[in-house]
């Protein structure tokens, strides 16, 4: 390789001398071009490239730095080496100070050694400039990494910090460098907040890696508090002596609020930031290892929120979500902050009280909720009603473990929604053979239609008026092939709970229908025909669809039918129910309004209902002889105030008909008349017909 060499100077015999050095060197190839004065050195750079340069000093136009300087300006790259008329010290400093590479008496321009000379400074120029390159490059990297990177020297003082370390710490770097380690990067520790050593300080001390760590605070300059993950490591040179330390680190504070928040949702419910199934197991086997030390006792509620699934199907799963937060929020109000509420999913809660030596505290707890949640929930333009019935088990008498409790608790939750929801009841023993029952009619359930296992009996509604039969109402019954025949009251709320009950209602209707249609091809006046149904099938989607196809399927007239929806059904929300009732009533379907005086209806909601007759619920009338009949009374007045007619349902004593006539109720319906018959008995009874006065068995 040809290195270009360019000279400048006036002295032509020191310009020969150098020349013919160059071209007599055996260690290399040296192409020479000489300029006499300053000015046309400078001109040379702007046209050509050069390896390196001999400046002479003592040139008119190069006898100070100036000279050097310029050059060093214009081509910082190419090696100088300057060149004086004696060996002086003190002019070779200063030419080293404005960019020279060296400097040599002119005494040595003949020197063979003036080529070896010419050839070190370039290689060292070459040198630098390839460390200058990877510095830059090493320190351009580090101030684009997220990582930050400190290093020191052996004693610990700082000589180098990339962007990300100045960020972090609050130090900028030219402040630091030189500060000792301890000062800039102030470590304690996460859980005491006392000073811990400075990892860099140990690894200088050790002379050794430190493990990565996590949890480390690093204080601020400012003071503030960061955690960080970090590793140090000492640094040697070629000789292996430490020269200095470099610490790595990073802020993890971002990321153990993730981990933190990735805990908490492992352990909560999303919806309503209770604890969930996972949180409660821990937190009652906690309690039970309490409770055995100390010899008391503690209590689980299971609770499941009544026809929540109603309301959840036809207000939509956001209105849903909504009264689930609601409810939350005020089973919090009702339990003592050593109490747990978790929900385990849908619309069950579990609360873990803590007890007593009694089981008091379980008990003032149900009665709370009871309370709570009795008052309506305004969500979105709604009143929700919504009530909750809770199955209680109690450690140790119910079981040792989480899993025990809780299953027992459930069975209770069950035998409380049998005995009419809005209660509580403790677990017992028995309860586990009602389980058993439920879960195999459940079972049975779903081979009954397919088995044609379902029949339907009619039991007749009669004009306290005339005495005359004027309606039949549709009953349910299981004719299962070895329990025998079934009512309603034992498997209906099964059918509804495990999603059964709409199935059968199309059955239902589609066969009373089909049943009516025969007597009026028979010519038998029966009335209308009354079926009951369900709060599910009202709020579906295909309900008033499904009444029309089969009204036109069996081809009886909608005048002959009947629907009974309960009060509080319609009540839930009034108006969907008034939207849905007038698409019925403009169909020619008529309507009764079943179970009246158990909800929670007011006249103004009355009014607005298109609703045919009001159903006496069968409580009221077995308590006439009680109450004198206060209440039947008010609901008959109401009803005739609506110009709606009034049936009474469960008449089964003869005085009770005797009052009911004496306060004008239109109809009657009861086993003082008639029990519920198969078709073929109630096809007789149309044509005999039915007096009051001769009640029938």
């Amino acid at each position: 390789m040809t290195h270009r060499i360019l000279i400048i100077t006036n002295d032509a015999t020191a310009g020969e001398k150098l020349a013919a050095i160059c071209q007599e060197t055996t260690i290399g190839a040296f192409s020479v071009e000489r300029a006499e004065r300053l000015a046309d050195g400078l001109e040379r750079l702007g046209h050509a490239i050069f390896d390196a340069m001999v400046v002479d000093l003592s040139s008119p136009d190069s006898q100070d730095m100036a000279a050097v300087s310029k050059l060093f300006a214009m081509a910082p790259q190419i090696p100088i080496l300057t060149i004086g008329p004696t060996d002086d010290d003190k002019l070779a400093t200063e030419a080293v100070e404005h960019g020279a590479q060296d400097y040599l008496a002119k005494t040595y321009c003949d020197h063979p050694l003036l080529a070896h000379v010419l050839h070190s400074i370039i290689r060292r120029k070459a040198i630098e400039q390839s460390l200058f390159i990877e510095k830059t490059r090493t320190e351009t990297t580090l101030d684009h990494i997220s990582e930050a990177v400190i290093g020191t020297d052996q004693s610990g003082h700082i000589n180098y910090l990339n962007l990300a370390a100045e960020n972090m710490t609050g130090w900028p770097r030219e402040e630091a460098c030189g500060q000792t380690i301890g000062k800039v990067l102030r470590m304690v520790d996460s859980h005491s907040h006392q000073a811990t050593p400075n990892p860099i300080e140990l690894a200088l001390q050790q002379d050794k890696t430190m493990t990565l760590e996590a949890g480390a605070i690093m204080l601020r300059r400012d003071g503030s508090e960061t955690a960080i993950e970090y590793s140090a490591a000492p640094l040697h040179d070629a000789g292996n002596q430490l020269i200095g330390a470099i610490m790595i680190f990073h802020d993890i504070t971002a990321a153990q609020a993730m981990i933190a928040k990735m805990a908490y949702l492992a352990q909560h419910d999303a919806l309503t930031n209770l604890p969930n199934r996972v949180l409660l197991d821990d937190r009652i086997t906690q309690a039970i290892a309490w409770a055995r030390r100390h010899g008391t006792k503690l209590a689980l509620l299971f609770l499941d929120l009544d026809n929540f699934k109603h309301i959840n199907d036809s207000l939509g799963h956001a209105t849903g979500d909504k009264l689930l937060q609601s409810v939350a929020q005020r089973l919090r109000g009702c339990v003592r902050s050593s109490d747990t509420i978790s929900r385990l999913g849908g619309d069950e809660f579990v609360i873990l009280v803590m007890q007593d030596k009694y089981a008091q505290n379980a008990v003032r707890t149900a009665d709370k909720i009871l309370a709570a949640l009795a008052t309506p929930h305004a969500i979105d333009e709604h009143d929700l009603h919504v009530t909750t019935s809770i199955g209680i088990s109690v450690y140790p008498m119910d079981g040792q473990d989480a899993e025990t409790l809780i299953r027992h608790a459930d069975i209770a939750m069950y035998h409380a929604k049998e005995k009419g929801r809005n209660n509580y009841q403790f677990f017992k023993d028995e309860m586990n053979v009602r389980v058993v029952e439920r879960l195999a009619i459940e079972t049975h359930l779903h081979h009954a239609l397919a088995r044609d296992e379902f029949i339907l009996h009619y039991q007749p509604q009669i004009s306290l008026k005339t005495g005359q039969i004027i309606g039949a109402e549709a009953l349910l019954r299981w004719m299962h092939p070895k329990w025998g025949l079934l009512r309603p009251d034992r498997f209906l709320q099964i059918a509804e709970d495990c999603g059964m009950i709409l199935p059968i209602g199309r059955w239902v209707l589609h066969n009373a229908c089909t049943q009516a249609r025969h007597w009026e091809k028979a010519k038998l006046e029966f009335g209308s025909l009354a079926i009951n149904i369900s709060a599910l099938e009202f709020r579906h989607k295909d309900f008033i669809s499904g009444i029309a196809a089969v009204l036109s399927e069996t081809g009886l007239h909608p005048h002959r039918l009947q629907l009974e929806i309960a009060e509080g059904v319609l009540m839930r929300d009034v108006g969907s129910s008034l939207a849905i009732l007038k698409q019925l009533k403009d169909m020619g379907i008529q309507l009764a309004l079943d179970d009246f005086g158990t909800g929670c209806s007011s006249l103004r909601h009355l009014h607005q209902l298109p609703i045919d007759i009001l159903k006496i619920d069968r409580s009221f009338i077995q308590a006439i002889g009680d109450s004198n009949g206060t209440l039947v009374s008010a609901a008959i007045a109401m009803g005739a105030s609506l110009k709606q007619r009034t049936t009474a349902e469960g008449i089964e004593k003869p005085e009770q008909l005797n009052f009911l006539r004496t306060q004008h109720c239109d109809e009657g319906q009861g086993n003082l008349f008639s029990q519920p018959l198969a078709a073929g008995q109630f096809s007789q009874l149309l044509t005999s017909g039915c007096h009051p006065g001769k009640p029938r068995k």
